[in-house]
């Protein structure tokens, strides 16, 4: 089972690329959700105001991709694509990749176009720094106090990750309760959920 994925965990510093007097600024960022790529955009257009396109792909997603490629006003298919063509060949995700072009004044033809947005997008991921990371699993694990030493054991003994902890009031019987989210591997995940199910008074939940 792959439970990893290759991503960007840094924006990388802005590059230029240059064909026939047009000037193409290549960016990338890692995202997590389809919401951040206006603000990112709306950025890079205080940035470059002379510029007349802000083309862009991304991909989102471990286990199922999504993904979105912007011509933003250049001839179909001639910008969004190509951009997007390098994510898939890197091989990431969850990343965006946006290529401002500032117009000068020689029309480079669609063949021109899609060469000179997809250099400017391998320039682009070939100077950024990616990472492999795992694709992880939550759960949430509620328990009596009673039973945290329980709990505890078997997190410290599978070298589990504690998202968060905390400690609640039992309404009913006025005795806390201990709630912890946990994150595993996916490979590991089904065996932690049966660990933890088959625990008596200790309730685990796929967040």
């Amino acid at each position: 089972m792959k439970d990893t994925y290759n991503t960007i965990e840094i924006a990388p510093n802005e590059l230029l690329f240059k064909e026939k007097n047009s000037k193409f600024f290549g960016n990338a960022y890692p995202i997590e959700s389809e919401e951040e790529v206006k603000p990112l955009i709306d950025i890079l257009r205080k940035q470059h105001p002379n510029a007349g396109h802000f083309c862009y792909a991304y991909q989102i997603g471990t286990d199922a991709f999504s993904y979105r490629a912007n011509d933003d006003g250049e001839p179909s298919n001639s910008a969004g694509m190509p951009i997007y063509g390098q994510i898939q060949s890197f091989s990431v995700t969850n990343v965006l990749l946006v290529v401002v072009r500032v117009f000068g004044g020689v029309k480079l033809g669609v063949g021109g176009l899609i060469s000179a947005y997809k250099t400017t997008a391998q320039m682009v991921l070939e100077s950024c720094e990616i990472v492999e990371k795992t694709i992880d699993i939550h759960f949430s694990i509620t328990f009596d106090y009673q039973n945290m030493n329980k709990v505890m054991r078997v997190i410290k003994e599978k070298k589990l990750e504690m998202v968060s902890q905390k400690m609640e009031i039992n309404e009913i019987t006025t005795l806390p309760i201990g709630k912890i989210e946990l994150k595993t591997r996916k490979k590991n995940a089904e065996m932690i959920f049966d660990i933890f199910n088959s625990m008596f008074e200790i309730k685990i939940n796929r967040l």
